[in-house]
């Protein structure tokens, strides 16, 4: 078991706490809120220990690694103290809103020695695993295109002056809050982009960071996606990945907040469409239980590396600058392995 301190115990953070009680290979010892009135009494129901500050978890002996559901302007700052105090770390998305903050969270890891996971919990849905290796295995043959589109409502219900809906703190928040997933994933599959363009409006909100953001992106190896993403539409989710021999697509039944499962529809040359139900599975507890076990060491590799987590930053600024000024932007590609490493 790793011992972990939850950071924050907002509305993921309550989830994250729940998610993992069933965990044999995780163990929420501590968690970290300054409002005592909300942290305290969901310590207290669940058996863990309450801080009002990260730096008293991370003085904590048991505490191993935390994860960080905390709004995207603390990440930097929070997994450089954390990674200076010798604890691994899990954050949530985004890892920062732009390179250079990724960078200097990735060199305080490197130069300490500790690991580095993301809240990219997508890629360890069942359908979504099943893209990735149908890809692999030339199954789709020479892959074209990829299409998303992760929209959802819940922010409706926020206050005007919440961080998710400042431009500030949440750039384009159509794309840094569900968006952000879908670039991921194409960035998985396609690699490194080179290109993109991106259009951000408020048509049915008063949402400062906008309501419909849509980013038309081309990778290094020509590959083309177009995702899309909308906070004022009830729940929708699909991806769709297209290629030369076949194509496949996975449409979410509900929000990862309450998964129910999948359907996923698929064709490749010579065979009739398939339609295929996939059940509901645990993805955000099966992407924490995967970090203990890089933790732990018998993993070599967590499944997203951190080049990956780099590159999906730097598209997301990326998009963000597009949608900004109209233009084409060129992400810019991160040297901070090499430089750390040499």
């Amino acid at each position: 078991m790793v011992n972990i301190a939850v950071v924050g115990l907002g509305w993921w953070g309550k989830i994250m706490v729940n998610t993992l009680a069933g965990s044999s290979s995780v163990r929420v010892v501590a968690a970290v809120e300054p409002n005592a009135e909300l942290g305290a009494p969901l310590c207290k129901e669940g058996g863990i220990r309450h801080y009002a500050q990260l730096s008293d978890a991370l003085q904590d002996p048991e505490v191993e690694a935390v994860i960080l559901t905390t709004p995207n302007r603390f990440h930097e700052e929070q997994i450089v103290e954390a990674a200076q105090a010798g604890k691994h770390v899990l954050c949530e998305k985004p890892l920062a809103l732009g390179l250079a903050s990724a960078e200097r969270a990735v060199e305080a890891c490197l130069r300490s020695g500790v690991r580095l996971g993301i809240g990219h919990e997508r890629r360890f849905e069942p359908p979504m695993k099943m893209v990735r290796q149908l890809v692999a295995d030339g199954a789709l043959g020479q892959v074209l295109q990829i299409e998303g589109n992760f929209s959802q409502n819940k922010f409706l219900a926020l206050a005007p002056d919440n961080w998710r809906l400042s431009v500030q703190e949440a750039g384009c928040g159509p794309m840094t809050a569900t968006g952000i997933h879908l670039l991921d994933l194409a960035g998985s599959i396609a690699g490194a982009a080179r290109a993109v363009r991106a259009t951000a409006y408020n048509l049915a909100t008063g949402f400062e960071s906008g309501d419909s953001a849509s980013a038309h992106v081309v990778f290094d190896n020509g590959v083309t996606a177009t995702i899309n993403a909308m906070l004022s539409t009830p729940f929708y989710s699909r991806f769709a990945v297209f290629g030369s021999r076949g194509w496949i697509e996975v449409r979410d039944k509900s929000h990862v907040e309450s998964p129910s499962g999948w359907i996923v529809t698929r064709s490749t040359t010579g065979d009739e469409t398939e339609t295929i139900d996939i059940p509901v599975a645990t993805p955000v507890r099966e992407n924490v239980e995967a970090f203990a076990r890089a933790v732990r060491g018998k993993q070599s590799d967590y499944p997203v590396s951190l080049q990956e987590m780099l590159n999906t930053t730097s598209l997301l600024e990326s998009v963000f600058e597009a949608a900004r000024t109209g233009s084409l932007v060129v992400p810019r590609k991160s040297d901070v392995l090499a430089r750390v490493r040499t």
